[in-house]
């Protein structure tokens, strides 16, 4: 690798599964030491825990911190764990959940449960992250290209990532004279074991969404941990306030995401 992140500490939510535990990983082979902050340690792969890979893989330091981002106190610690490495440089809020729905019967416990996830808990993120950033730093949101157009059958998880999307932008206006920078990523249908779960869509050619892509296969999360590596590091010094689309061309080529 590049060390492209050297001497640099990040926490990274939902990092003990699929796209947050690619970026943890991808970090630390670029020099970062990474702090995995969700829910659990135990990924969905079955596999060991991201910051023991990490331990295991890399010269990086690692730790795990619970962490429910709906509770912002939660988010607190988690950018306090940081400060073992010598304090936070770049949050990625990425935990996110996802839901397939019928608009009519979507109740208020469903709503919330996913805005407070994927809106709330990326607002707080931000805030605590800025809160701790005395010398500037980076932070990158996890949107969707559902954010980026209507769906119908994802109306509450499109509305929560439409609100990242604009929440970036007003944060990077609001946090740029702290040299905080702040940007989204957009991926399209990425192989993840929570894609598959929620979603049964893999990379195969059952998969509905193949179609749509003209690189014609699902991204993977190494896919999205390259953009973030990007984001985070001094390439892109000049860079805040964007939405960094990784989906094989899916959204600029064939119209409306996630349909039939």
């Amino acid at each position: 690798m590049y060390g492209l992140l050297t001497d640099r500490v990040a926490v990274v939510t939902g990092a003990s599964s699929g796209i947050g535990r690619a970026i943890a990983v991808r970090f630390a082979e670029e020099g970062a030491d990474v702090v995995v902050a969700d829910l659990d340690e135990t990924p969905r792969e079955d596999e060991p825990p991201t910051h023991e890979v990490i331990a295991e893989t890399t010269d990086a330091d690692a730790t795990f911190v619970e962490c429910d981002v709906t509770n912002p106190d939660d988010l607190t610690d988690a950018v306090a764990a940081a400060d073992e490495f010598g304090g936070v440089d770049v949050m990625v809020n990425n935990a996110g959940v996802v839901n397939v729905e019928n608009v009519l019967e979507v109740t208020e416990s469903a709503y919330d449960a996913v805005m407070d996830v994927n809106a709330k808990g990326v607002f707080f993120g931000a805030q605590r992250a800025a809160r701790a950033m005395e010398d500037g730093g980076v932070i990158i949101n996890m949107s969707s290209i559902a954010g980026l157009e209507g769906t119908g059958d994802y109306v509450t998880y499109s509305a929560s990532k439409g609100a990242v999307r604009l929440m970036t932008y007003s944060l990077a206006d609001a946090l740029g004279h702290m040299d905080i920078r702040v940007n989204a990523i957009h991926p399209g249908p990425t192989d993840t074991e929570l894609m598959r779960e929620d979603l049964g869509a893999g990379d195969s050619a059952e998969n509905p969404f193949l179609a749509n892509v003209p690189r014609g296969r699902m991204g993977t999360p190494e896919d999205i941990a390259d953009a973030a590596v990007y984001l985070a590091s001094d390439l892109a010094d000049f860079v805040t306030g964007a939405s960094l689309v990784v989906d094989g061309g899916m959204f600029s080529t064939r119209g409306k995401v996630l349909s039939d």
